[in-house]
């Protein structure tokens, strides 16, 4: 039955009734306050790892600098990969807990912080064993 087709007196019952029915009440919003606070702390949690992914780019990049060879394609990419990957993930994050639970931010913000933590280990993982051999 839809509200069109109910009385003008039972319209606000209707309503309650179809909610109801459903099983699904509205979830109130996680307070702003709240929102920010979650999304500040694992904020320099991401932050962190892209410092490391800049300091990664700059020190592998002088480091190549005093050797007198050039970096491959290759590292280059991965090292931009690790410089982008937590903004990403943090935004993705971000974008998936909008006006969810607080819990529920709390769990995609370290799910998402677990992921860059491996991805991280990764990429270090290549220039740690020598990288990638194309020969």
């Amino acid at each position: 039955m839809t509200e069109a087709s109910l009385p003008a007196g039972d319209a606000g019952a209707g309503s309650a009734g179809a909610a109801g029915a459903s099983g699904a009440a509205p979830r109130p919003a996680t307070p702003l306050w709240l929102a920010v606070t979650i999304a500040a702390v694992f904020g320099v949690l991401y932050a962190y790892d892209v410092w490391e992914a800049v300091r990664d780019l700059v020190g592998v990049s002088l480091m190549v600098g005093d050797l007198g060879v050039s970096l491959a394609g290759v590292g280059v990419a991965l090292l931009i990969a690790a410089l982008l990957v937590p903004l990403i993930v943090y935004a993705l994050a971000f974008w998936l807990g909008y006006r969810r639970g607080p819990l529920a931010q709390v769990v995609l913000f370290l799910a998402g912080y677990a992921l860059v933590q491996v991805l991280t280990l990764d990429l270090g993982a290549f220039f740690e064993l020598g990288g990638i051999d194309f020969s």
